[in-house]
């Protein structure tokens, strides 16, 4: 049974859409729920999964669909209004609240960064009106087209700005983590990032080893695709080559088009600042081969790795993963190895997240894919990320092992810092305490586990 309720003219952010949506998926007879703006790409996203009904249907972007599906849905709908009244204790009580762009600047005529999360169909108008007014923009929505995305980042280059985004999910400004970011000190290195996992990976394994971030200037997915031509990668060169707390610069993407990997290489290459390159997937002189790579040669010196003694495992890995470039690099390091039949999923993909809050947030979702691993006889090594940081679940290790059984090895690396809200090495040790054979960073990992079963 799937139950939609309309809501016309009423927006919430999407934290309280999330909590209300765990809440309701936790009630009897609930399979799943969603509370999502009625755009036309959320009412795909609802219809894909199962959740969008005729009513439901007739919303428009100005109203807040809630959908349930389950034995349970109408007793579920019932508990709606209840739930849409608590409210969940912030920390930005208290804060000054402006109901626009406008009245923004008014309390904050000093602010020279807007950080942009509306529904994609809005993000680029808002985004447009911001550069117009001078700041930098951080545009966290998704869904905003190609072109939109082109116009905006030569809109920026006019206005001498810095265009993050779109679907920029993280930043380090000036020693101010945003979005899903982690705590790592000011320094001397700055990343420009097409991946908000890498720039995470990169930034903390930097600060581990004793470094410090200047700017961590995230571009988006698709920054150096072909059509849009690295026009956010090459501001931010631009960018950090000005900027005099500055001294070492570090490039991360996923491989970039042929003809773009050519222009952003020949642009570093004039830069009076030493540069890393890793795009991952490219294997080329000169680009580090993984994100663990690029912090070493970023830092001049390898980040310590104990040693691990442990027998051989039969059987495939199965890589279940929060952070989509963590999942990508793991996969390289296995192809490289020339190892075949082992799976990789990203559960941040649109496929698992499709009316649910991405695994970074809620690690739970992963749990159904763990026990299944757990109990399949031909898997004999899971491999697994958890990402600490702002943004990210309070305490995912424990999540984690709730579902961990004695008999399968388990390896995991942990992206994060001491001074991260999970604390690093809290999560690492409810992670051996479990058993769990625990990685100093991602591509340590994926080379353990292919080690385990070569």
């Amino acid at each position: 049974m799937v139950v939609n309720r309309v809501d016309r003219g009423r927006y919430l952010d999407s934290v309280a859409l999330m909590r209300v949506s765990r809440r309701l998926e936790a009630l009897q007879g609930v399979e799943a729920a969603a509370l999502m703006i009625g755009s036309p790409s959320n009412k795909a996203l609802l219809r894909n999964a199962d959740l969008l009904a005729p009513e439901g249907e007739q919303a428009t972007p100005n109203d807040l669909v809630i959908a349930v599906r389950g034995a349970g849905a109408k007793a579920a709908m019932a508990q709606v209004d209840a739930l849409l009244a608590e409210k969940a204790a912030s920390p930005a009580e208290g804060l000054p609240r402006a109901r626009g762009l406008g009245g923004a600047l008014e309390l904050l005529p000093q602010a020279n960064l807007a950080l942009i999360s509306v529904p994609g169909e809005f993000a680029a108008f808002e985004a447009r009106k911001a550069l117009s007014r001078g700041l930098h923009v951080l545009l966290f929505s998704d869904n905003v087209s190609l072109e939109e995305e082109v116009e905006l980042k030569r809109l920026a280059a006019e206005k001498e700005r810095l265009l993050m985004g779109p679907d920029c999910g993280t930043a380090l400004i000036a020693g101010t983590p945003i979005a899903f970011a982690n705590v790592v000190p000011r320094g001397d290195i700055g990343i420009i990032s097409a991946s908000g996992t890498g720039l995470q990976e990169v930034s903390t394994l930097i600060a581990r080893m004793g470094g410090g971030i200047s700017h961590g200037i995230g571009v988006g997915g698709r920054d150096l695709d072909a059509r849009v031509g690295a026009l956010g990668t090459l501001a931010a060169l631009d960018a950090l080559e000005r900027d005099p707390a500055t001294r070492k610069i570090v490039l991360i993407s996923k491989p970039p088009a042929p003809e773009v990997a050519r222009r952003v290489l020949e642009r570093v290459k004039k830069s009076a600042k030493p540069s890393v390159v890793c795009f991952l997937g490219l294997d080329q002189a000169g680009v580090a081969p993984t994100l663990r790579d690029a912090a070493e040669q970023a830092m001049g010196r390898r980040l310590d790795s104990p040693g691990f003694s442990h027998r051989a495992v039969k059987g495939r890995v199965h890589g279940l993963y929060c952070g989509g470039t963590l999942c990508a690099e793991a996969e390289l390091i296995f192809q490289r190895r020339g190892l075949k039949g082992h799976v990789f999923i990203d559960l941040g993909d649109d496929e698992y997240t499709r009316g649910r809050p991405h695994p970074m947030i809620e690690p739970e979702i992963r749990n159904d894919h763990i026990v299944k691993a757990m109990n399949d006889s031909a898997v004999g090594v899971v491999l697994v990320d958890l990402v600490l940081g702002y943004g990210a679940h309070e305490n995912p290790a424990a999540v984690l092992t709730r579902v961990l059984k004695q008999g399968k090895t388990v390896v995991a690396s942990v992206t994060g810092t001491e001074q991260d809200p999970q604390v690093w090495s809290r999560q690492v040790a409810l992670l051996r305490a479990a058993g769990v054979l625990v990685a100093p960073s991602n591509a340590h990992a994926a080379e353990l586990a292919a080690s385990l079963v070569s």
